[in-house]
């Protein structure tokens, strides 16, 4: 897209945060993109509001030493990213610029604000995608296409979590590019994820996008918009499988609210604006897959929740657009279990359409009802146990509590270095359930049962 020659615009009414009032203009749209010039640097704005005569400009940058005599001029284009091939096993900051200050050949030029899959267009989602960790393969699994979020607190290791799959994630030998994305994390945790995904390799087959906690916090508004574009290039564009990665939510959430602030609108719940939903679903939306085209866009969002409160907004409205969540558990994370992914409040709405014969294996389903049901008498158990004794237990009682302890201690818990097959997890499923009597796994096929369990 090719710019017209705009005057500079001296005319600021106002300064308020990362906002600046322009009046006076002509011909501005929504969502252009705009340069301010002040006395010792220029830096980048983009409309946020636009009317006949006046434009309120949302900065990318500090407002240091911004006044209401700098310049501003607009630029009639949108917010673009270059997009190539070439752009793995690169690092780029919020914005989509490069790290290392290096450049590429671009192929094409994006919009990133894009939009939402048209429903009309959509494929079904209907295949696997492996993460290599045992309770979300098995019992909340993740299909192409699919957008499964991670709900995480303080002080739970979601970090360590997202950098393990960006490692193990694969589509079963299909061209598979994982997209990074990171909103308001600290240097320390920056750090953490590129150092080990240099490590391991990880980062050659992946695109990293990194906003600091010291970046402004405005960057976060167009961080996943950038990185969604940048995915929707691989698999659209290229016929590629891209799992986009995207944490913390919750931090882009908070730079929503400084904004809505700034602009002194009516705050919905907790502060958090009253469109935040339609806001968090233009991004969650993007992912899927589209007929004719062989490529997928699948999500795995991680946000943190305030206090672990999963009826926070961030949390609540995210269960509402998405196809369930990963749940870590605080406890299970101080019992020292790690990746600490609680089965039963987890879900997937998805899983059945990428399980099975042709996709996993066909006993994948009677494996996960029956460790799903096992556990959750176990709990039962272990909770009527802290109140009567052990004793009153019967003899088949005691087997499932300690079928409990076994099924977290081998199955919940692998580590973040361990990267399991599918049928390595439905394998060690059996044979945990094999310690139970086979009249008690009701969930499970009776052919199954006999074909699969160890004896």
């Amino acid at each position: 897209m090719t710019s017209r020659l705009e005057p500079w615009y001296k005319k600021a009414s106002s300064l308020k945060g990362p906002l600046l009032v322009v009046e006076n203009v002509k011909r501005v749209s929504y969502g252009e993109i705009c340069k301010i010039k002040c006395k010792d640097r220029e830096l980048l704005g983009q409309v946020l509001e636009a009317s006949s005569d006046k434009a309120v400009v949302q900065l990318f940058e500090s407002s240091r030493s911004l006044d209401l005599n700098s310049q501003v001029q607009f630029t009639t284009k949108p917010a673009e990213i270059a997009l190539s091939k070439k752009m793995l096993g690169k690092a780029f900051d919020g914005m989509g610029r490069p790290k290392d200050g290096s450049s590429y050949a671009a192929k094409v030029f994006r919009d990133v604000n894009g939009s939402a899959i048209n429903p009309a267009a959509r494929r079904k989602p209907s295949d696997f995608i492996q993460t290599g960790i045992s309770t979300i393969d098995c019992m909340n699994t993740l299909v192409r296409g699919q957008k499964l979020p991670i709900f995480s607190a303080s002080g739970l290791p979601h970090n360590e979590l997202a950098a393990q799959i960006v490692r193990q994630a694969s589509a079963g030998g299909e061209d598979f590019v994982v997209v990074f994305a990171a909103m308001g994390i600290t240097y320390e945790e920056a750090k953490f994820f590129m150092d080990d995904f240099k490590k391991t390799g990880a980062l050659e087959n992946a695109v990293v996008f990194l906003n600091l906690a010291s970046d402004p916090s405005v960057e976060r508004i167009i961080t996943p918009r950038v990185a969604l574009t940048t995915a929707e290039y691989f698999a659209f564009d290229l016929g590629m499988h891209v799992l986009v990665v995207l944490t913390d939510f919750t931090n882009y959430c908070e730079a929503l609210r400084e904004i809505s602030a700034a602009r002194s609108e009516v705050p919905g719940r907790r502060g958090y604006p009253g469109y935040m939903y339609t806001d968090l679903a233009s991004n969650y939306e993007r992912a899927g897959m589209v007929a004719g085209s062989k490529g997928s866009v699948t999500q795995i969002p991680i946000l943190s929740m305030p206090a672990g409160d999963i009826t926070h907004p961030v949390p609540d409205l995210t269960g509402y657009i998405t196809e369930g969540q990963i749940v870590l558990d605080g406890s299970l994370h101080k019992r020292g279990f790690a990746p600490p992914i609680n089965p039963l409040p987890s879900l997937s709405r998805l899983m059945n359409a990428g399980i099975g014969k042709g996709n996993t294996r066909e006993d994948h389903s009677s494996v996960s009802d029956s460790l799903y049901a096992a556990y959750a008498r176990a709990l039962e158990l272990r909770q009527l146990v802290s109140v009567v004794g052990e004793s009153s237990l019967s003899d088949t009682d005691k087997l499932f509590m300690r079928f409990g302890e076994s099924f977290e201690e081998k199955f919940i818990s692998q580590g973040f270095s361990e990267n399991r097959s599918i049928k390595d997890t439905l394998d060690l499923g059996w044979k945990l359930l094999s310690t139970l009597p086979k009249s008690e796994l009701k969930k499970a096929k009776k052919a199954f049962i006999e074909k699969y369990m160890k004896k």
